[in-house]
């Protein structure tokens, strides 16, 4: 694709979004701004600008555009916020969030997908971003509290040490449900110790395994 087929494959996305109403201009601005293209493999460059998910390393995936989308907007992210996320996979989700937020904190449990993810982020010369490679239902201690988490794999439940690294009245974006099945994508506001939460959409995610994965 030449960088004149890019740029107008990245417009004819941001239009798509526009169309769905998925998000405000400001997500889709950010959206708009960062070359999905950077995030994928040569051979899956082609799904770059598709609104689907795509394949990438270690068997993970790097979501569709638009839910990209939805769980930025439901973030409600401001200029200073402080933002935890768990699942850096291809690190696309992560530039845009560092597009829109004050810094963010990403947890990856696959050492190769952080890797790249800090090659890629480099590139665009986002130096907002901390990576670290660990279990991510662990979070990430050493800087909590934050003002926004978000988690790019599904649980069964949102893990406790997440709870506890947010913010009273902080919001928190992820899949909720079991493996192989729909999920829910919930948002969820700290109230208390405990998550007040409420639907955005049906979903499917890959699994947010625990522990640091032994191999890649």
């Amino acid at each position: 694709m030449t960088p004149e087929e890019e740029a107008i494959a990245r417009a004819e996305l941001a239009m798509n979004l526009r169309r769905q109403n998925v998000a405000g201009h400001k997500v889709l601005a950010a959206l708009e701004s960062v070359p999905r293209s950077l995030f994928l493999s040569a051979e899956h460059k082609a799904l770059a600008y598709a609104d689907r998910a795509a394949p990438i390393e270690c068997g993970q995936t790097v979501s569709q555009p638009a839910v990209v989308a939805q769980m930025t907007e439901a973030l409600e992210l401001g200029p200073n916020d402080r933002v935890l996320e768990i699942g850096t996979g291809s690190g696309y989700q992560t530039a845009i969030l560092a597009r829109l937020a004050g810094h963010v904190y990403s947890v990856e449990r696959y050492r190769l997908l952080s890797d790249l993810a800090r090659e890629r982020l480099s590139v665009l010369k986002l130096d907002n971003v901390d990576l670290l490679v660990g279990d991510g239902h662990e979070g990430w201690a050493e800087h909590a509290p934050y003002d926004r988490i978000i988690v790019t794999a599904a649980a069964a439940a949102v893990p406790e040490a997440l709870v506890e690294q947010l913010v009273p009245e902080g919001i928190l974006v992820a899949p909720v449900g079991a493996e192989g099945m729909v999920q829910e994508l919930l948002k969820c506001r700290k109230a208390g110790e405990g998550l007040v939460g409420e639907h955005i959409a049906d979903v499917r995610f890959v699994p947010l395994v625990p522990g640091i994965a032994g191999r890649l």
